[in-house]
């Protein structure tokens, strides 16, 4: 909780004084005066406790989340089952509370879940090393650009439409402060990378290529070819996985992929007004020292016991500033310990069994829907598709509180009229029933 320490008259004077300030304007001299504010802020006048306390239950109540409403909206952050076991764990002191730890191999508990974290994500990604975890999905794209920049020096990074738009976006902010240009490949007629575009937009100074598995609109991207193509000047590819479709999908590693990084939510995250969650990095061997955040190791100490060791830790605050690779001052441990929790709960035969429901799903939803298809292909969880009239869906699906999907428009204008729909293991078949009667009513009012 955050608490309010009131000051008096006499208490600014005094800090004032201390500072040898002589008064509270002075401390904005440097400001110029036409970047202050001239008038008094507009804010109304003040209420009583018991009148500020309903006021924000009154607007708290304008929000829905996924417990009040039939969700299929997915676009990154998806409404996935948390079992009880996963808070009933970190909400134990040890794991709630600790900060980074400046002596780590004290904290042999947080140590070994690090390590037991970059164990299941390495298995997931089909890489021998991944780190400890990073703040979330789209920094940790952009934290594979600047390793890839390290690596061979270019100047160039080649991203399908296909990525992230947060992702692309977080890569071309940290590519700006690093001179780098952003070069964005179209999807083709079924909704998936343009191989022939991008074997086209790589040249000898692409630094990486970007590529997601499935990409934003749920197609399963055919990644042989593209890493392939991207490779062949020397370029890294860099591959953005949903790590539940990874029971049912061949991991990237298997592709020939160089790094492979993602947005953990899925994992035992729940949506908490879209955070926090934390994000994986996963490589290839010979990047460990380049790669962003923590790596946790496991030996044994002098009387032969297992124990764990904090084996790199490339944050400048800890190493020499030119060779620190990023500059994060802490993971999200605790959300990634959930989702290691959750991996474990799952277990190497629940992700699969997960991901083949989901897939059956998906595929019954889509047909269910009857609308016309903008990926066509395979898909696993998510699926776009082309809505006659998405205002008077959204305005039947809110009536009866349910939310249809993502609209794409917000972020491909060429699908305006595009629904993106996603299916996790709360959907049932009569939520898609529902869902599709509403298509159908949506339908019939348009051609009516």
């Amino acid at each position: 909780m955050t608490r309010y320490t009131s000051a008096t008259d006499r208490d600014r004077r005094e800090m004032l004084a201390a500072i040898g300030a002589g008064s509270i304007d002075d401390l904005f001299a440097d400001i110029p005066e036409s970047l202050r504010l001239s008038a008094p802020l507009e804010l109304p006048d003040g209420m009583a406790e018991q009148d500020v306390y309903d006021h924000l239950a009154q607007l708290a109540a304008r929000n829905r989340h996924c417990e009040d409403e039939v969700s299929f909206l997915g676009a990154g952050m998806y409404d996935h089952y948390v079992p009880a076991l996963i808070d009933s764990i970190i909400q134990r002191s040890e794991f709630l509370t600790p900060y980074t730890p400046y002596q780590p191999e004290v904290s042999q508990g947080g140590l070994q879940a690090m390590f037991e974290f970059q164990t299941a994500i390495s298995e997931l990604t089909g890489l021998p090393v991944a780190n400890a975890s990073l703040y979330e999905g789209p920094s940790s794209v952009a934290s594979a650009g600047y390793l890839a920049l390290l690596e061979n020096r270019r100047s160039r990074f080649v991203t399908s439409r296909g990525v992230h738009p947060h992702s692309r976006a977080a890569l071309e902010t940290y590519g700006r402060g690093f001179g780098t240009t952003l070069h964005e490949t179209p999807l083709d007629e079924r909704g998936a990378t343009d191989l022939d575009a991008l074997a086209a937009a790589v040249d000898d100074d692409t630094a990486a290529v970007f590529l997601q598995q499935p990409n934003f609109l749920g197609t399963v991207e055919d990644l042989g070819p593209l890493v392939e193509a991207a490779q062949r000047t020397g370029a890294l590819v860099v591959c953005s996985v949903d790590p539940l479709t990874l029971g049912v999908l061949e991991p990237p590693g298997a592709f020939g992929v160089d790094i492979a990084v993602g947005e953990g939510q899925s994992l035992g995250n729940r949506l908490d007004y879209g955070g926090p969650s934390f994000g994986f990095f996963a490589a290839r061997d010979r990047f460990i020292r380049r790669m962003p955040g923590r790596i946790a190791g496991e030996t044994v100490d002098a009387d032969g016991r297992r124990g764990f060791v904090l084996t790199l830790q490339t944050r400048e605050q800890h190493i020499r500033r030119e060779k620190a690779t990023h500059n994060i001052c802490t993971s999200q441990a605790l959300n990634a310990v959930a989702g290691v929790i959750y991996l474990s709960w799952l277990g190497r035969r629940g992700i699969v069994e997960l991901g083949e429901l989901m897939l059956r799903r998906t595929h019954y939803a889509r047909e269910a829907l009857g609308l016309q298809p903008i990926n066509p292909g395979p898909v696993v969880r998510e699926f776009a598709v082309r809505v006659p009239d998405l205002d008077d869906l959204f305005r039947r699906a809110r009536a009866e509180r349910v939310n249809p999907g993502y609209r794409l428009g917000r972020d491909y204008p060429e699908y305006a009229d595009g629904l993106l729909v996603a299916i996790t293991e709360r959907r049932t078949r009569a939520d898609i029933d529902r869902l599709a009667g509403l298509v159908a009513r949506s339908r019939e009012g348009v051609a009516a």
